[in-house]
């Protein structure tokens, strides 16, 4: 058994460590509700952009935007991947990965390569040191109000990829938030367009909110009219699917930032519970041999006095 200076060493560390679960706990309680704010201000604008495009790609227009036609022969996908900055969040960004890697696996076993953008340090550290993918553009530190500016690069990196045509299939990858206890990963087509319909047909990747932005989107033409287009067709769809790529993607940073927060809670509050659960174990521990030596000593007496 321990002497009990050391337990009373590992009781006061773990008091220690309890302060900081406590006050990290504390920190993403306060910032969850700004996050989820955040998240829900963003919903509006995202379902106006689906709206605006499920109308524009019904429309039967002489101009061919790349984003509108899907590709025979895939070669090359890329996957745009939103993890957080930080750690302590339990298992959000390893539920993340563990759900990816096995669709890059099976993608790389039919002949195809993958390109990674990655969005926030862990992503990046992440696919750094995986083999046979290829990380072409990352973002990070986007701090606690993203901002669009911050992810128009990588977004870029991506459409022009696909626009040149070095990428056949984009997918975005991130963690929905359901509500504080429940945050799942999702991983959906981002383009091409008919792809994402296809997707959202037939349920698969299909989001747990209702308010997601490519929730029920429809790509099929069933009218032979046409927009008026000020200035032309092509300068308007090229800014339009544009705008709509990039709200797709905020939100999934969105959605990602609020679950960020709430895993981050509840995994603090965990361990601040289990550091409550060490603290009496060893206090009982350390009662223990305190008592056992306070018998010792008195039988030390008692025994010294016969002897006398």
């Amino acid at each position: 058994m321990a002497s009990g200076r050391e337990i009373k060493t590992k009781i006061k560390s773990t008091q220690n460590m309890r302060k900081v679960t406590r006050a990290l706990e504390m920190v993403s309680a306060s910032k969850i509700r700004k996050a989820q704010d955040l998240m829900k201000a963003s919903r509006p604008y995202a379902r106006s952009m689906r709206k605006v495009i499920a109308h524009v790609a019904q429309a039967s227009t002489d101009f061919s935007h790349p984003f509108l036609h899907s590709r025979e022969k895939v070669q090359r996908v890329g996957f745009l991947v939103v993890s957080t900055d930080r750690g302590l969040c339990g298992g959000l960004n390893s539920n993340l990965f563990r759900r990816l890697l096995p669709i890059i696996r099976e993608w790389q076993d039919k002949g195809v390569e993958v390109d990674v953008v990655a969005v926030g340090q862990k992503a990046v550290s992440f696919f750094r040191r995986l083999k046979g993918v290829n990380l072409i553009g990352s973002a990070t530190h986007l701090g606690e109000k993203p901002k669009l500016e911050d992810l128009v690069g990588v977004i870029k990196v991506a459409l022009d990829a696909y626009t040149e045509g070095k990428l056949d299939r984009v997918f975005l990858a991130y963690n929905d938030f359901v509500n504080t206890m429940t945050q799942k990963p999702a991983i959906h087509a981002l383009l091409p367009l008919p792809v994402v319909a296809e997707e959202m047909v037939h349920g698969e990747g299909k989001p747990n909110s209702p308010d997601f932005p490519v929730a029920g989107l429809t790509l099929e033409q069933k009218h032979d009219w046409d927009y008026i287009y000020e200035p032309d067709a092509a300068t308007v769809l090229e800014h339009v699917l544009q705008r709509y790529i990039e709200s797709v993607v905020y939100q999934g940073v969105l959605e990602n930032l609020a679950s960020e927060h709430a895993a981050r809670m509840v995994a603090m509050k965990a361990a601040s519970d289990n550091a409550n659960k060490v603290i009496g174990e060893l206090t009982l521990i350390y009662n223990k041999a305190r008592q056992a030596a306070i018998t010792q000593e008195i039988s030390e007496i008692v025994g010294g006095a016969a002897a006398v």
